[in-house]
């Protein structure tokens, strides 16, 4: 059995389309796990709706208090705990698949690879403010990574997994999930899912199908959209402490851990123009900091060059125009 797990809040827009291209999956052995992180539109009545329609189906979790919120990792267990199948598989109350036979692909895959830890597929980007689809690149980046050997560090870097793609090994993701505090529970990490996967490679092989399965939609509530500017720098910031975590936990290559130490120190050079209080991880030495400062001054340099050579242009045509109107 596969238990698949809808999280949603505050998506009474979208829910049905995700639900629905659900239950239109070949593959009929699953449970849907919907879980409501405390929504304050219709979206918890819709869900009641299905869950009477499908009884036998639908189980679902009615949170009184957004856990997603606490990024303490609590939403995650919650949804694992609930979990009773041999697989798990994912789609966001405002996503949605569009290949009926995608659950069925990826286990008739995993049922005869024991030693692959999970499967993905490629997707779709749907920008609603746009109201248009886009092809993911990652066909052409993921099958270019598998070619040479796809390797922990990879997932981290360029590899691309999204998670209303993946199907996992129930017991491997409820082991993870409860494995490293700092990664998982802490709340300090302001991402969920890159320590999931990369966690995974480190247990199994990676699987990719290069299938147009679902639609990823990015609108202004993605939690990969932050509200601010201080919450991009942040978000930016945490992404690289993660990066950094791994390599000295995992002691990872020295080429990319140079790599991560650099971008960890822009990152946070960045975030304390705005928050110079913030309690910093892994403070900086005196030469990554001289190394930085001179990275920054030539990305000053660069854009006053880009206003001086875009002020003359416009100069230029100017003076043209007002000599031809002579």
């Amino acid at each position: 059995m596969i238990s698949v797990v809808i999280p949603t809040y505050n998506r009474a827009q979208t829910i049905r389309m995700a639900v629905d291209s659900v239950l239109n999956q070949t593959y009929r052995d699953i449970e849907l796990i919907i879980v409501d992180d405390a929504s304050t539109d219709g979206t918890v009545a819709i869900i009641r709706e299905y869950a009477e329609k499908y009884p036998n189906i639908i189980k679902p979790i009615y949170e009184t208090q957004n856990q997603y919120s606490k990024h303490d990792g609590s939403l995650g267990r919650i949804m694992s705990a609930a979990c009773t199948g041999k697989y798990i598989a994912m789609c966001e109350g405002d996503d949605y698949w569009i290949d009926p036979y995608k659950l069925q692909k990826q286990v008739d895959f995993l049922e005869t690879h024991l030693d692959y830890s999970m499967s993905h597929t490629s997707f779709r980007y749907f920008y609603e403010q746009e109201n248009k689809f886009y092809i993911s690149r990652d066909i052409e980046i993921n099958s270019n990574i598998q070619a040479l050997g796809l390797k922990p560090e990879n997932v981290l870097k360029d590899y691309r997994i999204q998670t209303l793609t993946i199907l996992v090994r129930t017991k491997l993701y409820q082991k993870i999930v409860e494995s490293d505090y700092f990664l998982f529970k802490s709340g300090y990490l302001k991402m969920g899912d890159v320590q999931l996967w990369y966690s995974l490679s480190m247990l199994g092989k990676i699987h990719f199908l290069p299938d147009v399965t679902g639609v990823y939609r990015k609108n202004q509530g993605s939690v990969t959209r932050a509200n601010s500017v201080i919450d991009v720098y942040r978000f930016r910031l945490s992404s690289w402490e993660l990066r950094m975590y791994l390599c000295l936990r995992d002691s990872l290559s020295e080429s990319y851990k140079k790599q991560v130490e650099i971008n960890y120190s822009r990152a946070l050079f960045k975030y304390l123009c705005f928050d110079k209080s913030f309690n910093i991880l892994y403070p900086l030495n005196k030469k990554d900091l001289g190394y930085l400062l001179c990275l920054e001054k030539m990305h000053v340099l660069k854009f006053v060059l880009k206003i001086i050579v875009y002020y003359r242009g416009f100069l230029g045509r100017v003076k043209r125009l007002f000599t031809r109107s002579l």
